[in-house]
């Protein structure tokens, strides 16, 4: 029998290791790519093919909820979340027949994960929903977990904290341990924080990443220039420009460029 090609993506290399060390143990089980991002995820999953994909529920750039709206239907593994407990997550991955793994991960339980996808890939007729099933987990958690967005955020100077209102906020762009915040009225702030935290918190429906470091206010894009190999250049209202990664100009023509 074929072994079974697997792909691990987490943001934490501790996580990537344990799995992988278990998983190497397993001699119907091959590792055919790690990913520390959801859009390294993506790419690794079309360069690579693989027959099961473990995507970490909350990962930089793109989350695996992420990566499965943006997978395509002809190169699409079968899916298994790896998460710690969130009883949202588990009821929708529950409700949906759709594969996941609760962090620390047991040896046993993720022996099942491999063994029940090694069935799914026999029969035709239950792959024929696998994608299916996994957007409908991801629409289920979304409506499940409701929007809990940020509308301010407190910005701590020398003598003061200012209260940034979300609205006046243009780009958000990583620098080293610290976030650059641009606003629209040209001020520059620094905070503290991991983008993909204040990521998690921001309404997905106004601000959009544009790359490895860079989350934009959608309304603040004044234009976008098309570039080869199908990416884009995108131009800010403060003028400042950046460059969008392939598998982020998926996604910005998915979200703003189609009528």
């Amino acid at each position: 029998m074929d072994k079974l090609r697997v792909i691990i993506a987490d943001d934490e290399r501790p996580a990537r290791s344990f799995l992988a060390l278990m998983l190497r143990a397993f001699e119907d089980v091959e590792i055919v790519g790690e990913a520390e991002t959801g859009t390294d995820a993506l790419e690794l999953i079309e360069r690579e093919k693989p027959d099961l994909a473990l995507l970490d529920l909350r990962m930089p750039e793109l989350d695996g909820l992420g990566v499965v709206r943006l997978l395509r239907k002809n190169t699409a593994p079968l899916i298994a979340f790896v998460t710690a407990y969130d009883e949202y997550a588990v009821q929708a991955f529950e409700l949906n027949a759709v594969d996941y793994l609760l962090k620390p991960v047991d040896r046993a339980r993720l022996r099942a994960t491999i063994t029940r996808a090694q069935e799914r890939l026999d029969h035709a007729d239950l792959r024929a929903t696998d994608l299916d099933n996994a957007r409908s987990a991801v629409a289920d958690y979304d409506k499940a977990t409701g929007p809990a967005y940020l509308e301010r955020i407190p910005v701590r100077g020398p003598e003061d904290i200012k209260i940034l209102p979300v609205s006046q906020i243009v780009s958000i762009v990583a620098n080293g341990e610290f976030l650059c915040i641009s606003t629209l009225s040209g001020e520059e702030h620094t905070i503290g924080h991991r983008l993909k935290e204040i990521e998690a918190r921001l309404d997905p429906n106004r601000f959009i990443r544009l790359g490895r470091g860079a989350l934009v206010n959608v309304d603040q894009i004044d234009r976008v220039v098309p570039m080869v190999g199908r990416s884009y250049v995108v131009y800010l209202n403060n003028g400042r420009e950046i460059n969008v990664s392939r598998i982020q100009s998926r996604m910005l023509r998915t979200r703003l460029l189609r009528l």
